[in-house]
């Protein structure tokens, strides 16, 4: 079923506790950390090598101002959705509407450098219509999220800053095991991202 699913990465947000931080107008996806398998990038384009080839399409949804993130997700071969509101709810509705009649879609966050190829591809193995696979952990859920093309009526029907959540609470949740910490792991703070 993977080669019929689109990931949806998410990379619209402000990123405003990142610059103020800062103190400076740094983009937090353009910030250099070092990746799982040692090499120093963004953060944006770790996120970019983490996913990999194992879905038919690649739908990065970000801001018109967002340049350093267009030019990479260009290099990737992603397409490309610009979208002027940071409200989660918006971007998925918008990456759902870019992409109708897929089997589903896993959802990455852009500032989640760190979740391991393995976890991407155990979200994506679980994936079936019904159901909405989650990478969980200690902690409980995590990220990726995959969507069975079920839920493609209630993605497109988010807006603003709501999540799919509630689609949560409505349907069929499926835990996927994993021991990786990375599905916890964003990048917030400058702190986030040590040298």
């Amino acid at each position: 079923m993977s080669r019929e699913v689109a990931a949806v990465i998410l990379a619209a947000g402000h990123g405003r506790r990142y610059r103020e931080a800062c103190e400076q107008d740094l983009d937090k996806l353009m910030a250099v950390c070092t990746g799982l398998d040692g090499v120093r990038r963004s953060v944006f384009e770790q996120v970019l090598v983490n996913l990999g080839q194992p879905v038919a399409r690649r739908l990065v949804v970000t801001r018109p101002e967002r340049h350093g993130v267009i030019e990479l997700a260009q290099r990737y071969g992603c397409e490309i959705i610009l979208l002027a509101s940071a409200g989660m709810g918006d971007s998925l509705a918008a990456a759902i509407a870019a992409s109708p009649g897929q089997a589903g879609w896993l959802v990455l966050l852009g500032d989640m450098p760190w979740v391991r190829p393995a976890s991407l591809q155990a979200v994506l193995d679980a994936m079936q219509p019904a159901y909405i696979s989650v990478a969980c952990g200690a902690q409980g859920y995590g990220h990726p999220v995959g969507f069975g093309s079920a839920y493609g009526a209630g993605l497109l029907g988010l807006s603003g800053d709501q999540g799919a959540k509630r689609l949560f609470c409505a349907g069929q949740v499926v835990p996927v095991p994993t021991d990786d910490p990375g599905i916890y792991r964003d990048v917030d703070l400058p702190a986030d991202v040590p040298d």
